[in-house]
């Protein structure tokens, strides 16, 4: 067995390192904002798009994210790798970034939803939302809608969303959204990745037909695969599985190439509302199609978040 081990182990890795991003696309003149790059495949997925252009890095962190950008900086060569303050978990703060950002960026054409959080004991944000719905969903809900408008001024423009497989496992529980009736933490992070694909689904619905040419303003979201990070800290069990089992875990670098895909690849001009994985088309849930929870989806964040957004 070890020996078989030795051999077939070059063509795991390669089996577990999944898809690559082809694209040599440049990004010069083009801004990316990124949340929660301070680490992971968010870091990963900054490290390759500051060799193509200027990006910001948003996160909670500033001084994780300083750290992550000047290593990105010596790197790339790049000084146009900005850190600027966002916590997702607190409104205030995605209305605070999101008032400095569009005072200082004129221009923004590609945004990542990439930050989140995964096994929380149960805890709520700053606004009482239940912490993997606040953070995944709402948090970016709300940032997205924020800077819609200068999107759709600097287009051609994309945003991508990070999702997961695991929202196969999730659910849409309007009647305990924020988990107070039963919360189980597993599955509060697979609702929140089904929120995901969900949010993009109607976003793009929604902007089909806004722009003389569907190319110039997509949504797509994407499962990055299983990734050796820092996501599965709270929990010690998966930090410990994690660690024994880190040889058919994907390295945040291979985690990144979904997103890096989705931010620039050329053949994705058009294409919107979709799911990837691995750089391609990937399966949804029949519960990550149903329009209808999308649109009710859609109603109860707005209302959640106290915002008109039609």
């Amino acid at each position: 067995v070890p020996v078989f081990l030795f051999v077939a182990a070059p063509y795991i890795r390669r089996y577990v390192a999944g898809g690559r991003c082809k694209s040599t696309a440049r990004l010069e003149g083009k801004v990316v904002l990124i949340t929660g790059a301070n680490t992971g495949i968010g870091k990963e997925t900054a490290r390759d798009l500051a060799q193509r252009g200027k990006v910001i890095i948003a996160c909670r962190d500033i001084a994780k994210g300083e750290a992550a950008a000047s290593e990105i900086r010596a790197e790339t060569g790049n000084q146009q790798v900005i850190v600027k303050k966002l916590d997702l978990a607190d409104t205030k703060s995605i209305r605070e970034f999101a008032e400095k950002f569009l005072a200082e960026e004129k221009e923004l054409h590609i945004l990542i939803n990439n930050a989140g959080v995964m096994l929380c004991p149960y805890s709520k944000t700053a606004d009482g939302f239940e912490m993997h719905l606040g953070v995944n969903h709402l948090g970016h809900f709300l940032l997205t809608f924020l800077l819609l408008e200068r999107l759709k001024q600097s287009a051609p423009a994309r945003i991508v969303n990070v999702s997961s497989l695991a929202h196969h496992g999730g659910r849409i529980r309007f009647h305990d959204l924020h988990g107070e009736k039963s919360y189980n933490r597993g599955l509060a992070y697979c609702h929140s990745k089904l929120a995901n694909v969900l949010f993009t689904r109607e976003l793009a619905r929604r902007l089909q037909g806004k722009f003389q040419r569907q190319a110039e303003f997509t949504a797509n979201a994407l499962h990055p695969g299983s990734v050796y990070s820092e996501l599965v800290r709270h929990s010690f069990v998966m930090t410990w599985l994690w660690k024994i089992f880190s040889f058919f875990l994907k390295t945040p670098f291979e985690g990144a190439q979904t997103s890096i895909y989705c931010a620039v690849a050329e053949e994705l001009d058009s294409v919107t509302g979709q799911y990837f994985s691995d750089c391609q088309p990937a399966y949804v849930s029949p519960r990550g199609r149903d329009d209808e929870t999308a649109k009710k989806l859609w109603s109860v964040s707005c209302e959640l978040l106290g915002i008109q957004w039609d």
